[in-house]
């Protein structure tokens, strides 16, 4: 799809979303529940913005409270309030979800605040713009072709400003995201992060002559899903490997949530069941070549990264980086890897998603 290009924002930045609803005199009102209003709620608090009601979607509004406020309907706030400002606190990759939002974004002033997938410490603000402005532009400048600095401009902008506009253009397919990789030349895998084996199958499909995945999952729901596709699979061979990709071979602190969301980190997006698992290095687990590997490891990535630097340096594998976990990733992740392994090229993708989230480094030797 056609790609629409976006300048970076003017630095120094004098004005981002949060001085905007500081601001603001229209009732502002939160759409949607759960673990992503609540830390929305917590960032207004921090900030002094008032909520004036919160609301669900026609059809799913059943009487209940979130956070003291009756859950109304997307109808009610419309018959209640002339004018308002609509704050989106729950993520969706489907098209008819995103569909949808962009429908209302169409018609209704609507913002869509960036909330760091993994902890709460660091929000990419004017502030935090301001202060890593020459590692953001280091990393712009690694990228290698005129699509990936559209894609990383585009999401700048957007994480400053909190509106849409500034993605809706700016996404690729898996297909296109795959035609950047030498599909035909991949033989051996490693998937850290494996979650239910979903991203085992994506890459068999691309990836023809694929013979070996070594699949890294630590959470144990999410580990009996995966062993239970393995034990179906007879086109490949799976190695499954009930750790977290990690800096090195040891025991960790492990928030398991049985979905995407599960991490090692201590300051986890989610209030979850805490256990100790396995930490693996990437390095110890295959002597073998290995053509591709893939990073998406909730917010561990630089740990797991640090794991692979022998494998990296032996191998050149394809790899597959996940660089929206943390407000730092979209640049720290792109110039550690640009600074320790100059034989890459870089491009940087992103898959139609609300918020920026699935968004991919892609590294081709």
């Amino acid at each position: 799809m056609p790609f629409e290009i976006f300048d970076l924002p003017d630095y120094p930045c004098k004005r981002d979303m949060w001085d905007a609803l500081r601001e603001e005199s229209r009732p502002i009102v939160v759409y949607g529940m759960g673990n992503g209003a609540d830390k929305l709620i917590r960032r207004f608090e921090k900030y002094g913005i008032r909520i004036a009601d919160i609301f669900a979607s026609d059809g799913f509004v059943r009487g209940h409270h979130f956070h003291g406020f009756r859950v109304k309907s997307f109808s009610e706030i419309r018959g209640e309030y002339p004018e308002f400002v609509i704050i989106l606190s729950f993520a969706s990759n489907k098209a008819e979800v995103i569909s949808m939002l962009e429908e209302i974004d169409d018609g209704y002033d609507m913002l869509v605040p960036d909330m760091p997938v993994a902890g709460e410490d660091e929000y990419f603000d004017r502030e935090f713009y301001n202060s890593h402005y020459d590692d953001i532009i280091r990393a712009y400048n690694s990228l290698y072709d005129e699509e990936s600095k559209s894609v990383f401009s585009a999401v700048v902008n957007y994480k400053l400003t909190g509106k849409l506009k500034y993605l809706r253009r700016v996404y690729s397919t898996t297909r296109e995201l795959y035609s950047l990789m030498p599909c035909g030349n991949i033989i051996n895998s490693i998937d850290a992060g494996a979650y239910n084996g979903d991203t085992v199958r994506e890459a068999k499909a691309y990836f023809k002559s694929l013979k070996k995945v070594y699949a890294i999952e630590p959470d144990p729901k999410n580990f009996k899903k995966i062993t239970k596709y393995s034990e179906a699979e007879t086109d490949i061979q799976i190695d499954l490997i009930n750790a977290a990709a990690w800096s090195s071979d040891s025991f960790g602190e492990f928030s398991g949530s049985g979905n995407r969301n599960s991490t090692i980190s201590a300051t986890a997006s989610y209030e979850n069941k805490k256990t100790y698992i396995t930490l693996r290095k990437i390095d110890s687990i295959a002597d073998e070549r290995i053509d591709y590997i893939k990073f998406d490891v909730e917010g561990a990535e630089r740990e797991a990264l640090f794991g692979s630097y022998e494998t990296i340096r032996r191998d050149r594998p394809t790899m597959l980086v996940s660089v929206y976990h943390r407000s730092r990733d979209i640049f720290d992740v792109i110039n550690l890897l640009h600074g320790e392994f100059p034989f890459y090229k870089l491009y940087l993708r992103r898959l139609r998603c609300i918020p920026a989230w699935e968004l991919d480094l892609i590294l081709i030797p």
